[in-house]
C-alpha cells in the first residue's frame, strides 16, 4: 500500500488532518522529527479527532532513521522543482510520498535522496497549495493506479 511521509512536520493541524487521510484511505503515515509543534494525541486531537487511534504511525527520531528503515521502498518527492506531473507518474504498490515542511519543504539532501520528484501543475504565477489538500490529490491518484480503494 502507498503511505505517506510528512518531514518535519510544521504545522499541528496538517499533521492531524493527514493522519485521519491515512486512516481513512487505510495509509501509513511516517512521521519524520523534529516536528515544529509537540507531536502528540492531544496536541493533534482537533484535526485528527477520534481518527487518531485507526492509523499505522510510523516515527522517525530523524531523517536517517527514515531512510534506514524503509530503504527498499521507492521515496517520491511532491516538488516545486519537477517538471513530472503527478497524474502522469506511475505509482508502485509500496511507494512513499514524501511532503516537505510546509515552510521550507526539503534541504536538498533530502530532495537530491529521493528517487522522484513531482508536481501538481498549477495556475501560474501560484506554485503551491496546503500540504493536506497535495497529499489527497496525489494520494488519490496513487491508490486509483495501484487498486488500493477500498471495494473496488
Amino acid at each position: 500500500m502507498v503511505s505517506l511521509a510528512l518531514y518535519q512536520p510544521d504545522i499541528a493541524g496538517n499533521c492531524g488532518t493527514l493522519m485521519r487521510l491515512g486512516a481513512c484511505m487505510n495509509t501509513d503515515i511516517h512521521i519524520i522529527h523534529p516536528c515544529g509543534f509537540p507531536f502528540s494525541k492531544q496536541e493533534l486531537k482537533r484535526s485528527a479527532m477520534d481518527y487518531f487511534d485507526h492509523v499505522v504511525c510510523h516515527e522517525h527520531d530523524d531523517y536517517q532513521h527514515f531512510m534506514t528503515h524503509t530503504v527498499k521502498q521507492r521515496k517520491i518527492l511532491l516538488t516545486t522543482k519537477s517538471t513530472i506531473p503527478y497524474c502522469d507518474f506511475h505509482f508502485k504498490n509500496d511507494d512513499i510520498l514524501l511532503l516537505g515542511r510546509e515552510s521550507a519543504g526539503v534541504p536538498q539532501n533530502v530532495h537530491d535522496d529521493a528517487d522522484y520528484h513531482i508536481i501538481i501543475p498549477m495556475h501560474p504565477p501560484l506554485r503551491s497549495m496546503n500540504i493536506a489538500i497535495a497529499a489527497a490529490m496525489v494520494l488519490s491518484e496513487s491508490l486509483r493506479q495501484t487498486q488500493g480503494f477500498f471495494g473496488h
